[in-house]
């Protein structure tokens, strides 16, 4: 499992990507913050560096987050932030349920508690499905950037030529994994850390409406939208997210209710 650690501080901010993503999507935050606080960043199952070249094992987000409690066990650490985008807050909320004791507090980004919007997935399967049998057209790049990072942002040829050079087998496992995952709407009620739910209020992937309604299920959460963000607000948008992010950590030992 590859990740990197940079930064120190009494604080640890964990950052889990998105799908079709990787640990660079958070290259934006840990630049910002590795002056005040330890910054890990990881690949996830099936993704960057991580990846393997021959196969990609059934997994779940519950095994993505004993993947992210072993981490946090092997590098000494007992509790830290988890900051997760999208699949990486998937994991992250099961991490909360599951090993709840390794989490100080959580930043939510574009994310949700629900499974998959099902009128959403036949036109993705459509879309992996074409991807797997005749690699990545021009077609399929432009709906991954449009629905990931929103148009015309600059970055995007970069994730392009990432996203061409995925493998078929972790493309179709990581997918499956996507929209076979568990509803845990209902254990919301149970995470009691403080939460920061971030979201783009143009996100094509995940309404803000879902985002209100996980915010809301918690008993110490809040949530700013990104004014023009869509789905990976953090990476497009960082001036609008770092700051976010910056006074929620900043003030975790004072009530959630003093943020503005």
């Amino acid at each position: 499992m590859y990740y990197e650690d940079t930064g120190e501080g009494a604080s640890v901010l964990v950052f889990s990507h998105g799908l079709l993503m990787d640990h660079t999507m958070f290259a934006p935050q840990a630049e910002a913050f590795k002056h005040r606080y330890r910054c890990i960043s990881w690949d996830e199952r099936g993704h960057g560096r991580t990846a393997n070249s021959e196969t990609c094992e059934p997994f779940s987000y519950y095994d993505s987050a004993d993947d992210l409690a072993a981490l946090l066990d092997y590098l000494g650490i007992q509790r830290a932030i988890l900051v997760g985008m999208s699949q990486g807050g998937y994991l992250s909320l099961r991490a909360a349920i599951k090993h709840s004791m390794i989490v100080q507090a959580m930043v939510l980004i574009d994310t949700q508690a629900g499974p998959e919007d099902p009128a959403k997935m036949p036109g993705y399967a459509v879309m992996i499905n074409d991807w797997v049998t005749h690699g990545l057209s021009d077609q399929t790049a432009a709906i991954l950037e449009h629905i990931i990072l929103g148009d015309g942002w600059g970055g995007a040829a970069a994730w392009r030529e990432k996203w061409a050079a995925w493998q078929s087998h972790n493309l179709l496992q990581c997918f499956h994994t996507l929209g076979s995952r568990d509803d845990i709407r209902d254990m919301l009620g149970t995470i009691n850390v403080p939460v920061l739910v971030i979201h783009g209020d143009v996100d094509v992937a995940i309404e803000p409406e879902r985002a209100r309604a996980m915010t809301d299920a918690m008993p110490n959460a809040c949530m700013e939208r990104i004014v023009g963000g869509g789905h990976a607000s953090n990476l497009t948008h960082p001036d609008r997210v770092n700051p976010l992010i910056e006074a929620f950590v900043s003030q975790l030992s004072r009530p959630l209710h003093h943020m503005g």
